[in-house]
């Protein structure tokens, strides 16, 4: 049962405050109030009508950078500890959504990263190879393989275990009844400022009210208050489709999640009902929803003939057709942590491919930063950390 969001018609206390009732604020409210936290959440909309929707769900433990190019940035170590902590974050999500009995229809899946653009066999091998090293799953799948056991025609791909999807939608709202029944309060209301000067964060609300909190956790998509900066970031769009049910006999094996190995990428999943979902065309030019939805028609067609390379199986129609905002940074990974100089403040946004995955990190990462247990590996996804040497 989704929980009712009444107004907030007077001032009022509480010990934290998160701001944004998307997938990222459901995911911190509830594990806070799991670990015995007074929380509250407000939203300026309804529960997940925000990034939430546009998400195409793929929860993938392999992040925008490839193994090999954080490597480079960062160091092996520093990168296949960070690999790890990913794996460990979907594997994680679905645990909580089976322990909770979250309605989501969440799904193990395999996932396929095939080759594409300048990343061919030779590429693809080395970081099958440094995965290996690291310890993370995953088969080489040369032309043939891929071609005999997947009817996909790709130089190479890596076929790995660990990745889920599910509903995006549904598990915002499951998450959030979850909450409730916790004791947490969900209000209808935006927050336009915050002060952070004395011993709590004021929240001013846009009808004149405060919420006065002792943390505020910022979950607000890729909306971002002008004192959480980071040179590492930088907003651009991506559109998706939905082709009607295709016969299950027209599906690529196992409905594996599928991304491309390449900068430009592409990537496709398949639904309960048998569509598939097509996204990419991602273009940091056009930020605003008015140039988003003009730019509509010549996406889809764009992303069917996409699928079309990828998959002729598939029907060519695209039944439903959506697009975002979303954030990318130099190193594929997000700004999880305290925001410098408001140590009261805390703020979860999660990047790239990895959207859900990062912000089930982040409800961790936040409450055992609350609870005063800091770790060192914290720093690696810290908002002001240092930008890598190298950039692949």
């Amino acid at each position: 049962m989704q929980p009712g969001r009444p107004s907030v018609n007077q001032d009022f206390r509480c010990e934290i405050l998160v701001v944004g009732a998307g997938v990222t604020g459901s995911l911190a409210a509830e594990h806070l109030a799991a670990e015995g936290h007074e929380v509250c959440v407000i939203d300026r909309q309804r529960p997940g009508l925000g990034s939430t929707t546009a998400s195409t769900a793929m929860l993938l433990w392999e992040i925008d950078r490839s193994l090999n190019d954080l490597t480079a940035m960062y160091g092996f170590e520093r990168a296949a500890n960070i690999y790890r902590r990913s794996f460990g974050a979907v594997s994680g999500l679905a645990e909580l959504v089976n322990t909770r009995g979250l309605a989501c229809g969440m799904r193990h899946k395999r996932s396929l990263y095939l080759a594409a653009g300048k990343v061919g066999a030779r590429e693809l091998k080395a970081e099958h190879d440094l995965r290996m090293r690291a310890g993370l799953p995953g088969n080489y799948l040369d032309h043939l393989t891929l071609l005999e056991e997947f009817g996909l025609y790709r130089e190479a791909a890596l076929h790995s275990i660990g990745s889920a999807d599910a509903d995006p939608l549904l598990l915002c709202q499951a998450l959030l009844a979850a909450a409730a029944m916790q004791g947490v309060r969900i209000f209808d209301a935006s927050a336009e400022n915050y002060d952070n000067s004395g011993q709590a964060v004021i929240a001013e609300l846009d009808n004149g009210h405060i919420i006065e909190a002792k943390q505020i956790v910022l979950a607000t998509g890729y909306v971002m208050p002008d004192f959480v900066s980071s040179s590492l970031h930088k907003i651009s769009s991506s559109w998706a489709i939905a082709t009607p049910p295709q016969p299950a006999s027209g599906l690529w094996r196992d409905g594996a999640l599928i991304w491309e190995a390449s900068e430009n990428y592409s990537y496709a999943r398949t639904t309960n009902d048998n569509r598939i979902i097509m996204g990419g065309e991602d273009d940091d030019q056009v930020i605003e929803p008015e140039a988003r939805d003009r730019l509509m028609p010549a996406k889809s067609e764009a992303l069917l003939h996409r699928l079309n390379g990828l998959w002729s199986h598939a029907e060519p129609v695209a039944e439903f057709v959506w697009s975002g905002a979303f954030g990318t940074t130099t190193d594929g990974l997000p700004l999880i942590g305290r925001v410098p100089g408001h140590s009261r403040i805390h703020a979860a946004y999660g990047y790239g491919g990895n959207g859900i995955t990062y912000s089930y990190l982040a409800s961790r990462i936040i409450a055992a930063s609350i609870a005063g247990n800091h770790q060192s590996w914290f720093n690696d996804f810290a908002i002001d950390r240092d930008p890598p040497k190298a950039t692949p």
